[in-house]
């Protein structure tokens, strides 16, 4: 059964970073719990709706989003992620690009699909 759980975090891991370099709303609304509370790299809490704005706007415009070095910690009726991902785009128009580590936290919603509840990003120097 574990195995079967990481395998569906790798499925839901990669559906995520495509929709997150083409700014598929859609698929980030699917992604992302109602209840989504998201650290980013500045120490600012990102609700669900916060960060899809960002997509819907075209303030966040990502070139490229390549993972590396995942880890899956599953834990009772969560999975637990900490991936390595090198990134360039821009955000309002200033260059973002970088390394950075993000640790996410996945949960099964009603429904039964995995949703992102708790995520943390930092930057990896």
């Amino acid at each position: 059964m574990s195995h079967q759980i990481e395998h569906q975090i790798v499925e839901a891991e990669e559906k995520l970073r495509l929709a997150m370099l083409h700014s598929d709303v859609k698929a980030l609304d699917e992604l992302l719990s109602p209840k989504l509370l998201f650290t980013n790299h500045l120490g600012h809490l990102v609700g669900k709706e916060e960060d899809l704005a960002g997509h819907k706007s075209g303030a966040l415009k990502l070139n490229s989003l390549s993972a590396s070095e995942q880890h899956i910690l599953l834990a009772g009726d969560v999975a637990i992620v900490s991936v390595r991902v090198q990134l360039s785009g821009s955000y309002n128009g200033t260059p973002t690009n970088g390394v950075f580590r993000f640790t996410r936290v996945w949960s099964q919603s009603q429904d039964g699909t995995w949703q992102i509840i708790a995520g943390h990003s930092g930057i990896v120097s």
